[in-house]
């Protein structure tokens, strides 16, 4: 409204040379938005839309300028065109783009830009496929990660990268102090970069996934009571950093770190000869980016892969890329992604225990009340370390992606047969290298009748063992089955050492002075005064809190 109310009062005074009085242009505004109700509403967007032809989509960028103009590319190539066939509209975060060079020249194009980056050459083509498919509107893209030592050039390089695909007077953006703050700077701009972040709080981490697949903030209006304003968005993201800390797990998956190298102090240049020749070669650059997304635009029909990641439509950019160029950008980006997958255990302490825990026995079943029993919080306790089975639970939801990718899966066995009905989880150690995993000599749960044994704990079933072995919850691996080898070793102790632990002299002399039900099974077992182990149930092996 502002800028319609300057642009009227500027023809007004054109023609009358006179002023205008608020009044009027007030009423002039409200006509036209009446005038304006009665039209088919018409999607606008931000420096990137895609238009539907007869002839296939096509990718539209405005390039900024007071003209209008825009580049149009296709399958079959790109152009500058005189009109733009979409609407665009334009914030006072989006500067001009200078016009790309000529096409068809790719390779001087790529060389150019690979002079400005301080990174290898697999993360030098990571980028490269970013920026592709920073080209790309209507996708989920990865958030890039700029990390590396202070004084490797991260903060230049991901500057001008944004700069490449989306000009901007702030191209480099601080942290956002709150959602609302986050989501009014996020939408006023195609691309954002998030500088020097040292830490990612946690409504951060959410907030920033929803921003790679499409987010949204609902208000209210303001000088209304009923009336609300939304902003939705879905935006290319990146960030630099020296170390982010520990992320989540839905976030690193979303994650593409590439590592920024040490620059020789021969090798250093002065700030303003890196922006000069980022404004020489940024035409060539561009022309570059352009004519690869036409030729991944023409291959991606053909692009399937056997298998896709989490961030599925990026792995196809970067097969069709892989194809275009010859390159091997799928094999480094699938590789790094797992790698920063089970890399999170380093930062997650009670997963990593239950992994070790697991691969120590080869399979368990039970409750995670008893999983948190069996498993001690360390001395001191970290902060993440979960106090109940309530939120031990929803920790081993968010890190199950992170223990399928060692090798642990985890699936519902069911519910207990006490009164509790305690939900059952089986845990089973794959070997990552083909070989049958370990025999279980964990303590078994409690028996149990198994109502759901193919039915897996998050996302992914485990009905058998691929390797011919028996699976979770079978006759040969149930909870007090003749062939569980610790319901052997249990039935058939007499005292509380025999069953694996600390002998009763070496905690207390006191004799049993009652027979208590075991609160799984209900059989008898012994209890003893002043003991400080467990107290183990010797039917089912339960072994109860002191």
């Amino acid at each position: 409204k502002d800028g319609l109310r300057v642009q009227l009062a500027r023809q007004y005074y054109a023609e009358h040379h006179a002023v205008p009085s608020q009044s009027a242009l007030t009423d002039a505004i409200s006509v036209l938005e009446g005038r304006a109700m009665d039209q088919e509403p018409q999607p606008i967007h931000l420096r990137l839309a895609t238009h539907r032809t007869e002839n296939g989509d096509q990718v539209v960028i405005d390039l900024g300028t007071p003209d209008g103009r825009c580049v149009v590319a296709g399958p079959d190539g790109w152009h500058i065109a005189e009109r733009s066939p979409v609407l665009f509209r334009r914030t006072k975060l989006t500067s001009p783009m200078t016009e790309p060079g000529p096409a068809g020249q790719t390779t001087q194009g790529l060389a150019a830009l690979r002079d400005l980056l301080n990174v290898d050459e697999p993360s030098f083509r990571l980028i490269v496929g970013w920026m592709v498919a920073g080209m790309m509107p209507d996708l989920p893209h990865p958030i890039l990660g700029g990390k590396g030592e202070q004084g490797t050039g991260k903060s230049t390089a991901l500057e001008m990268l944004i700069n490449l695909l989306d000009p901007s007077p702030a191209a480099l953006r601080s942290l956002p102090r709150d959602i609302k703050t986050w989501a009014t700077v996020a939408s006023a701009s195609w691309a954002v970069c998030l500088d020097n972040v040292s830490v990612i709080p946690m409504w951060l981490s959410d907030t920033l996934c929803k921003a790679v697949t499409g987010d949204g903030l609902v208000d209210r209006a303001l000088y209304s009571d009923d009336d609300v304003s939304v902003l939705s968005f879905r935006r290319l993201i990146a960030l630099t950093s020296i170390d982010t800390g520990a992320l989540a797990s839905d976030l690193s998956e979303r994650m593409l770190t590439v590592e920024f190298l040490p620059i020789k102090r021969e090798q250093r240049r002065p700030h303003n000869e890196v922006a000069a020749a980022y404004t020489r070669d940024a035409p060539a650059i561009r022309a570059a980016l352009l004519d690869l997304l036409c030729r991944v635009l023409a291959e991606l029909p053909t692009t399937h892969l056997d298998e896709l990641p989490r961030m599925a439509d990026f792995a196809r950019i970067l097969g069709a890329l892989d194809t275009v160029l010859g390159w091997n950008t799928l094999d480094t980006y699938l590789t790094a992604s797992q790698v920063t997958t089970a890399d999170l255990l380093d930062a997650k302490p009670f997963t990593s225990a239950v992994a070790d825990f697991i691969d120590e026995r080869g399979s368990w079943t039970g409750s995670i009340s008893q999983l948190l029993d069996l498993i001690p919080a360390p001395d001191p306790r970290p902060r993440s370390w979960p106090v109940d089975a309530t939120r031990a639970s929803g920790q081993l939801k968010r890190d199950a992606p992170v223990l399928r990718s060692i090798g642990i899966s985890v699936a519902e066995a069911g519910r207990s047969k006490e009164r509790h009905r305690r939900q059952l989880y089986t845990f089973t150690a794959h070997s990552l290298d083909g070989q049958a995993p370990q025999p279980p000599h964990a303590d078994p749960a409690p028996d149990t009748t198994v109502t759901r044994q193919d039915t897996l704990f998050f996302d992914q079933a485990v009905t058998s063992d691929p390797r011919g072995t028996e699976t979770p919850g079978s006759a040969a691996s149930a909870p007090g089955s003749a062939r569980h080898p610790r319901s052997q070793q249990v039935a058939e102790a007499t005292e509380p050492a025999e069953a694996g632990f600390p002998p009763l002299s070496e905690k207390t002399s006191a004799e049993p002075v009652e027979i208590g039900p075991c609160t799984t099974c209900g059989a008898g077992f012994r209890r003893f005064e002043a003991t400080t182990h467990p107290r183990v149930c010797t039917s089912c092996a339960h072994r109860h809190r002191t």
